[in-house]
Parts: C-alpha cells; structure tokens; sequence
C-alpha cells in the first residue's frame, strides 16, 4: 500500500516538471513574445493604418479617394536638436511653432511617440527624410489625405480630423489611438465602422540610431492591414455639380430622391464649401474660418434646418382630406367668411383647382372640415379630438419626426397636436381660431427640405416611401441595410392621389409654376411660399417627373427669394430636366438662375436688415460667397 503511494507522488511530482518543461520550451522556442520584449532596443512594432474606404456615385465616379501621405512623430525624451533654426527650416516651420508642437507631445507623453507634423507629401518625405537621420527622436509613418474628385457635397461627406480625448475615452473597443483620425459628421461619422479597414501589425529591425535595417524574421509575423469598405451612393455626380452651380450666391438647400428606392441623387447645402479645406494639414485654420462664416457653411441645411412648409403643405391636407372622406376630388368652397386671403384666380370647385391655384380658402375649408368631422360646431374638445386624428394622419408622411435618414443631426421639425397647444394655452383654452394657420402650412409647423422631397416622392408613389439613403450598398458584396428596404405607407388610397397629381401638373403647366415648365417633361409640382419674420419669405418648391413614371422626386429651398415660382421652381426644373435628359434646353432661365443672388437679401445675426455686397478690392466690408473663397482659407 506504502509503496503504491510512493509511486503516485513520484508521479505526481514528474507530471508537473514534465508541465514546467513543455511551458518552458514553448515561451523559448515556440512564443516569439518574449524575444520581441528582450529584443525591444533592435525589433521595433509597427502598426499599420489601412486607407479608408472609397466613395462611388451611382454611375460608377468616384468622389472620395486617399492620397498616401507621411506623419512625422516624436518621442520626446529620445528627441534631441542640437540645431532649432536648422531644423525648423528643414520641415518649414517656425520656431515657435517647433515649440508648441514639442510641449503638446510632451504633456501627451514623454516615452511614447505622438504626432509632431501631419500629412506631409510624397515630395515633402523625400526631401527631408535623409535629414531627419539626423535627428533623434524622429519618425516618420505611413499615413493617407481624404481627397476629393470635385469640389462638391461637403456637408454630405463630411469629414474625418484627429480623435478628441473624449472620444478616446468613450471608446469601447481599444481601437483607436493618440493622434489616429476619425470620421466626425456626415457619411464618414454614420459608416466609420466600414470605412475604417483593419489595422496591420509588422515588426521591423532596427540599429542604435533607429535607421531601418529590414523586416524581423522575413516578416512572417507580420499582419496586414486591409482597407476600408467602400461605399456605392445613389449621388449622381454630375447633377450634384449642376445643383451646387445654380445655389451659388444663395443661401438654401435642395434634396433630390429617386422615388421607388429612397437613395438620394443630390443633396446640396448653400452655402457650402470645397471640403478639401478639411483634409488638409491646415485643418484647424480652415474649420476656424469656417466656423467664423455668418452664412455658416458648417450647417447641413437639407436635414438641419427648419421652415414652415407654405403652400407645399397643402398637399398633404388634401390628400388627407380625400381619406377623411370629409371633401371628394369634386368638392369645391366660397371664399366667403374666410380669414385667410387668397391670389386672384379663377373659382376653385375641385381639389385638382384648389391645388393647381393654391388657394387658401379652399384649404382653410378643408382643414375645418378634418377638426371638425365635417361638424360645424366650434368646442374645445371638438378642435382638440379633431387636431389629434389630424397629427395622427400627418404624422405618417414623415411630418414632425426624423425619417432615419443615413446622415448626422437630423431634425424632426414640429407637428403640433393638442398636448402641444395645451402647454402653451392652457389644457382646452385654444380653439380652431387658434390653429387654422396650420391649413395652409404656417403656424407652429416645422419641416425640414428633406422631409418636403420626402412628400414629393410619397406623392410620385401615391402613397408609400422608402427611407431616404446617401448609401445604397456597402462593400464588394454590395451588402444594403434592411432598413432602407422597409416600405412606409402613408395610409392613404392611391385612387386619392389622381386629382392632388391633377393640380400640380396644372400648377407647372398653367399656374404658380408655369414661367419655368419644361418642354418635353411632364412635371407634378408645387410652389410654396414660406413666411419669414426676419426679411424677404423663403421660395419653396416640391415636384416629381416624369409623371408617367417617376424617376425623380425634388425640394428646393431658397431662402430670402421670395414666392416658389421666383427661384426654387426654375431651380428644380432645370435639375430635373438635367437629371432626365443631361442637357438644358431653356439656356435663358439657366443663365437668369446662375447669376440670381439672393443671398444679399438674407439678414444675419445682429443685423437689423440685409447688407449688400460690395467690392472688397475697394476694402469695404465684404459679403462672404459660396463656395468660400482661398483667400479666406488657407489651402
């Protein structure tokens, strides 16, 4: 028995030397860990930044590309310069700039390498790369400069600029480091995840000066880095360019949308700016001057800013109306007893009429009718229970709500229902009186341009959309997110769209919108006029063509122009007969629009009425344009 148990320790002991053994022999021979760490004066870790992914319009251009470019870094407890001047003329700096960047380093971290100067150029490296041998401390690694095809879709893109402590912070996978870049808005902040690619790993040897001498180990170590995911956009980049053309000197939005899929053909914020700007190693300068602009450039109109909807929105109350049961295509109204003026037009006995003339009359009806269920008692409680079933309605055309479109800060507007007007009246304090600036689109409404091109490609599917997309595919496998494929139905029968599509063919062909109809196109439009307390109202427009078979759905939004058939309707037209046909047929409207500046009208901040441009070679106060000018910005 004794001697059985002497036999299991000996045993025992023997299988955990036997252990410690194959450990051993794995953390010396096998494990190259170890051989790296005691190796650290000589092998060196590299890690690898992939580009970022490219982006495509929908014709196959691309729009965003890298350029290969070199960061120097710096670590500063091994950094010695003998000779400052010398050195700050080798890289082209100034001395106190040389100064700043080593105390930036420094507070970041003595022993670890950081970002000195970013983005230099193929010719910049070459140039000082035999130089900086001489400089301790210094290195140089392989980076990539967003670049831009055209000057164009700036608040769209968006940009990527180096990550903010918080931003490292909150991070919640390790993944980016000191002085790595970021996307920070537009398409690059929403896709970053895809656009990113993968970090590579390779380890280097390397003598006592740190001059390179080759890969470790053949590099069988190594990993590689691999790309971003590119992105397929539904842009069409050269009605994008023709767009940003006719809103230069403007300040305003248009949103143009392919109706059966959602995906977005051209998105213009004015004024804009080349966002080059931002890709630059001047970036600071040029976001400072930027950010500085009166006219903010920064601001992404078509999804950020608000307006009351005018006359477009009467649209939508028609067809709501026809649902309601509370009109039919053939009800007409008397302008009679009506508090709401109205153009001077012929009678309005159908919707068709009443759309095609924009009466106000007609919809203030309308409007009265819905609250009220076709019951002419004016309570409370009537206005109350009738404006909830109104919201309810409207709200299904994406009114008062983000639509989930692929880009940043989108706003929601305002669609008012009784809670709303209970805060501001009191609970049953308000009535119809109250509210019924809502039936032609003014009162307490908000919308934003993406929203009313959203109605129009609503209208151009009689009764359903799919959530507007910048992107519509992501990577080789053309992967497309599920939810830009789900179908949103307004709740209202297509039989009731026939007389509201009447109206806005009428409105092109022989009403608010007849100076600048298109030969040849057959186009459903409305005119809005946007009231505005702060100077001249804001031009509205919304259409869809060709009426047969809609393949373009548009919102044109200029501010400060005055009615919808000044500015915004000459402007859609001519982006849709561009869209459809790639040529402009009507050569003096086009030429009236590229050279209209309405942006003199536009009252800013601070000011009590609009100031006009002026010659600043004269060095009078000057009048920022769009795009922004290089001698405002640093190139």
């Amino acid at each position: 028995m004794l001697e059985n148990r002497r036999f299991v320790i000996i045993g025992f002991f023997a299988l955990v030397g036997l252990i410690y053994l194959l450990r051993l022999f794995y953390l010396q021979v096998l494990d190259d860990s170890y051989s790296i760490e005691s190796s650290s004066n000589s092998i060196k870790r590299v890690i690898e930044i992939p580009f970022r992914g490219q982006i495509y319009d929908r014709t196959g251009k691309l729009i965003v590309y890298n350029t290969p470019v070199y960061d120097l870094l710096v670590t500063p407890y091994k950094a010695k310069v003998d000779d400052t001047l010398r050195f700050c003329r080798v890289l082209g700096i100034e001395r106190r700039d040389f100064d700043s960047l080593m105390n930036a380093a420094s507070s970041y971290s003595r022993v670890k390498p950081s970002l000195f100067l970013r983005q230099l150029s193929k010719e910049d490296f070459a140039a000082i790369q035999d130089v900086m041998v001489d400089y301790s401390g210094f290195e140089f690694a392989k980076s990539s400069l967003r670049t831009y095809t055209a000057p164009t879709l700036a608040n769209t893109l968006g940009y990527v600029s180096e990550i903010t402590k918080s931003q490292l912070e909150k991070q919640e996978e390790p993944y980016y480091r000191q002085s790595d870049y970021i996307g920070q808005s537009g398409i690059e902040k929403i896709y970053e995840e895809e656009l990113r690619g993968k970090r590579g790993t390779k380890f280097v040897m390397q003598n006592v000066s740190g001059v390179y001498k080759g890969p470790w180990k053949g590099g069988e170590l190594d990993t590689m880095a691999v790309a971003g995911e590119n992105l397929y956009s539904g842009i069409d980049l050269e009605v994008q360019q023709y767009a940003d053309s006719l809103m230069v000197n403007k300040v305003g939005s248009v949103v143009a949308i392919e109706p059966k899929t959602g995906q977005i053909i051209s998105m213009v914020s004015a004024p804009t700016y080349d966002p080059n700007l931002l890709a630059s190693r001047y970036f600071s300068k040029n976001f400072a001057a930027l950010i500085r602009n009166p006219y903010k450039p920064l601001f992404n109109r078509p999804v950020m800013a608000s307006y009351r909807p005018g006359s477009t929105f009467k649209l939508i109350q028609a067809l709501i109306g026809l649902e309601e049961g509370v009109i039919t295509p053939s009800s007409g109204f008397t302008h009679a007893n009506c508090p709401v003026g109205c153009h001077n037009h012929p009678a309005t006995g159908t919707v068709a009429l009443g759309v095609m003339h924009s009466c106000n009359p007609y919809f203030y009806n309308v409007f009265r009718r819905m609250i009220y269920n076709n019951n002419i008692k004016n309570t409370f409680k009537a206005s109350a229970a009738g404006l909830d079933v109104w919201h309810d309605r409207i709200s299904k055309f994406g009114i008062g709500q983000r639509l989930g479109i692929d880009l940043p800060s989108e706003y929601k507007g305002n669609l008012p229902n009784k809670k709303y007007y209970d805060r501001y009246y009191g609970e049953y304090r308000w009535k119809f009186s109250n509210i019924y600036s809502l039936s032609i689109g003014e009162g307490e409404l908000l919308i934003t341009p993406l929203k009313m091109a959203n109605v129009a490609a609503i209208i151009a599917n009689k009764g359903y959309f799919y959530t507007p997309h910048v992107i519509h595919s992501i990577g080789d496998k053309k992967t497309v997110k599920p939810e830009f494929t789900v179908r949103h139905e307004t709740g209202v029968s297509a039989q009731y769209f026939e007389p509201v599509i009447e109206g806005m063919i009428g409105a092109v062909e022989g009403g608010t919108a007849r100076r600048s109809k298109v030969q040849g196109i057959n186009i459903a439009g409305k005119t809005g006029t946007s009231q505005n307390k702060r100077g001249d109202d804001h031009s509205i427009f919304i259409a869809f063509a060709p009426v047969e078979d809609p393949k373009i759905a548009i919102a044109v939004f200029v501010e400060n122009a005055g009615a919808g058939g000044v500015a915004a309707a000459p402007i859609a037209n001519l982006i849709i007969e561009k869209y459809l046909t790639r040529k402009i047929t009507n050569k003096a409207l086009e030429a009236n629009m590229l050279k209209a500046d309405y942006m003199s009208k536009v009252i800013l901040p601070g000011q009590k009425k609009p100031v006009p441009p002026v010659d600043t070679a004269k060095k009078k106060p000057a009048v920022p344009v769009t795009p922004v000018q290089p001698s405002t910005v640093a190139q």
